[in-house]
């Protein structure tokens, strides 16, 4: 069930940095489901929105018919349990990264959201760096894990950690797509070129096929000039790869992780609910997502 009425296809809905942002289309049902496409939502700065971004992105797809996958790819488990699944004396993405679990469908757990499952994470994936540095063909061991999956779902959403450590480039190696939220401020933007970076040479030297999908601008506040001033420069350094979508800063986010669901299921109508189908609309439009 929709929360929003259908939106017009390119009506304007702000402008912002000089720039037209505008809205998408309801995604169309799919007539059937996989091969999934992979995305990896990637900064290595912390606390810029990653793991809200995965938990609701992920909520909004399924919401528009679509099977989504996240992984949770940071010890610290805040996607897990951001979507309430349990952690502890479960199968977890650490267990099929170093193989002591074949089968990544055993890791598998369904969230209370219809077409939204998750592999969880926690504190044991810290140690995998370790375990993988003597690894054959190190780089491509989670897209090996994935590849058993991917047919069952239309998207995989990968919550990296803050890092561009081995776990990062095992993500980038077995995406698609790269998602990077970018929250608007000054110091969250100096890192953005060297993530960018890092991309190139994945794709370089990795995956060729290896796609930038877009900067999400997070945390905006319109009544600060800084959070402007920052939209300004992003917008002027990236032009056409900063998405359309903006998510602004709200207490609604906190408040759906303490309850352990997305802002879709906690606050359905506020408007942080909202950006978040929007965003899902345009990453169907653009073709990122089936």
């Amino acid at each position: 069930m929709t929360h929003m009425t259908e939106a017009v296809a390119d009506a304007p809905v702000a402008t912002i940095a000089g720039r037209e942002f505008r809205d998408f289309p309801e995604p169309p049902p799919l007539q059937g489901h996989g091969p999934a496409r992979i995305i990896s939502l990637c900064n290595q700065k912390g606390g810029v929105g990653k793991t809200t971004t995965s938990i609701n992105l992920g909520a909004a797809l399924a919401e528009a018919g679509r099977r989504v996958l996240v992984v949770d790819f940071d010890p610290q488990g805040a996607l897990s349990a951001g979507l309430g699944v349990r952690t502890h004396d479960v199968v977890t993405i650490y267990d099929l990264l170093i193989g002591t679990v074949r089968d990544p469908a055993l890791a598998i757990q369904h969230t209370g959201i219809p077409n939204l499952d998750v592999i969880p994470a926690n504190i044991d994936l810290s140690a995998a760096e370790v375990h993988l540095v003597n690894e054959v063909a190190r780089e491509q061991i989670l897209a090996r894990v994935l590849r058993k999956v991917t047919d069952a779902y239309d998207v995989v959403l990968i919550d990296c950690q803050p890092s561009l450590g081995l776990l990062t480039v095992n993500a980038l190696s077995a995406s698609h797509g790269v998602l990077i939220p970018l929250e608007c401020e000054y110091f969250a933007l100096r890192g953005v070129a060297l993530l960018v970076e890092t991309i190139e040479k994945v794709k370089d030297r990795l995956n060729p096929a290896l796609e930038l999908d877009g900067i999400l601008p997070t945390m905006y506040d319109s009544r600060t000039l800084h959070s402007r001033e920052v939209m300004e420069r992003v917008v002027e350094a990236f032009d056409d790869n900063v998405l359309n979508t903006i998510i602004g800063r709200t207490i609604k986010f906190p408040d759906s992780s303490v309850a352990g669901m997305p802002v879709l299921q906690f606050a359905p109508e506020h408007s942080s609910a909202q950006s978040y189908r929007r965003l899902a609309r345009e990453l169907v439009a653009r073709g990122a997502v089936a």
